[in-house]
């Protein structure tokens, strides 16, 4: 991990992730699907063959119909079918319903440290929010966040790629070479950032989805490591 080297010249613009990264997320869908593997209960194949069945149905999706909760509760339907060889009943239906009601009904939690920190580099940098997702699900949080006013400008995109973030680059008339993103997902935050030209900060959350991980290069200079989310205040 690099060392404290004080607040960085290099930086003007400092891009920051939503969800698992300002407040817990992932970690509500995997509770979801443990009670699903359980109310499946499955005579001959075990949790972890259905578990690889449900990322292939969910990795589908998320190309087609892109993320958040409808398009899960869509997955687990899938998955269903496909273990069941035939289409769900409407009683198993509601029954996967009542399993995801949890994702609706969640308050957001904010990772420790979170506001305090934003507070401080508020004061210092040009702060942007970049999400994805389902844009009413994800502008429900944001609202409920109480973190906005600390950023000059939040958006809600169906990808997070490389052109993506050179987008976000000509949106607000910066260099990407004075940005940082700040996530806790190598395939959405840190590699199509570095992509873009950003330095990134990985603070990594032993939540992230499964179809979010991605190797890093762990000999690039422009990727900082971070152990927790107030580390961000040793190094901007």
């Amino acid at each position: 991990m690099e060392q404290v080297t004080g607040r960085r010249r290099d930086a003007e613009v400092l891009v920051f992730d939503a969800d698992d990264t300002l407040w817990e997320n992932n970690v509500l869908f995997e509770r979801v699907i443990d009670d699903f593997l359980d109310w499946l209960d499955h005579p001959t194949l075990d949790r972890a063959e259905i578990r690889a069945i449900l990322d292939d149905v969910e990795r589908a999706n998320a190309v087609v119909h892109g993320y958040g909760s409808k398009v899960f509760l869509r997955s687990l339907g899938e998955c269903l079918e496909r273990l069941r060889e035939r289409p769900a009943t409407d009683a198993e239906r509601r029954e996967i319903d009542a399993l995801a009601e949890a994702l609706v009904a969640h308050r957001v939690e904010l990772m420790p440290g979170v506001a305090a920190t934003l507070d401080a580099l508020a004061g210092r940098y040009r702060l942007l929010l970049l999400t994805k997702g389902d844009r009413e699900e994800q502008q429900r949080k944001l609202d409920a966040c109480g973190l906005l006013h600390h950023f000059h400008a939040a958006h809600v995109v169906r990808e997070k790629d490389a052109e993506t973030y050179r987008w976000l680059a000509r949106e607000h008339g910066f260099d990407p070479g004075v940005a940082w993103m700040i996530g806790n997902s190598p395939k959405s935050d840190i590699l199509p950032a570095r992509a873009a030209g950003m330095r990134a900060v990985f603070i990594p959350n032993e939540n992230t989805w499964v179809l979010e991980h991605d190797d890093l290069d762990p000999t690039d200079t422009g990727v900082l490591r971070l152990a927790a989310f107030p580390d961000l205040l040793r190094h901007f």
